[in-house]
């Protein structure tokens, strides 16, 4: 059976895949680690950053002996994705990534980071700040100001320039939603013409959050991709 990674994005949870297990579970062995400082695991003293993550994958794969894996990354998951395949395509099939932020600057990291005040969340989104203690625990008032770190130091060094995208040569496809308001078509559209073996997919009518998506057009497009029956 083949292996089938799901990453999710940051301040996700791997419970946002469930919609689509009993139908992928068919063809793959599924996967979906969570990323240190997201649900249940803890987050370290060191904090978090994209290299951290990537390097828990590669700990992941290796303590699960993959090989030839396929990869769905959502947002912040697709970014690890790709970092990874940089160092480890021979171990990789294929990835797959939605909504994935590519064109971080400082000064946009940093007015996207000063939307992760665990206190303002508190007082105008009481609802999302109670999601993230349901999924996360009462470390989320945490996790918010490491994720924001990690996304300022996105800005400064990002670890994905067009120099890399061009040395990934196993099949990628980028995907979008119409409608994402964090991560643009153009953006998008450069990371797929900087890949040699890359696709570009525009969902239709689907905004950013994984829980926005339609699993029948999502899975529609990974049967596509992988040419699953």
């Amino acid at each position: 059976m083949r292996n089938l990674l799901l990453l999710h994005g940051a301040l996700g949870h791997n419970e946002i895949f469930n919609p689509y297990l009993e139908t992928l579970s068919a063809y793959f062995t599924i996967h979906s680690p969570l990323f240190s400082g997201h649900g249940e695991t803890k987050l370290g003293e060191d904090g978090i950053s994209i290299e951290k993550y990537t390097e828990e994958l590669a700990a992941y794969c290796k303590k699960e002996s993959l090989n030839n894996v396929y990869i769905f990354g959502h947002s912040m998951g697709g970014y690890v994705a790709l970092c990874y395949a940089l160092k480890h395509s021979d171990n990789i099939n294929s990835i797959m990534t939605l909504g994935t932020k590519f064109d971080w600057t400082e000064e946009q990291a940093l007015t996207e980071s000063k939307m992760l005040d665990p206190e303002t969340i508190l007082l105008k989104i009481p609802k999302y700040a109670e999601q993230l203690e349901t999924q996360h625990g009462p470390q989320w008032k945490r996790l918010l100001p490491a994720i924001a770190d990690m996304m300022i130091a996105l800005g400064k060094n990002p670890p994905l320039d067009n120099n890399h995208l061009s040395a990934i040569s196993i099949p990628v496809q980028i995907m979008i939603g119409d409608k994402d308001n964090m991560v643009s078509l153009a953006e998008s559209a450069e990371v797929y013409k900087a890949i040699p073996n890359a696709k570009l997919a525009v969902l239709p009518d689907t905004k950013h959050p994984m829980d926005k998506v339609r699993p029948t057009l999502l899975l529609d497009l990974m049967k596509d991709f992988w040419n699953l029956p």
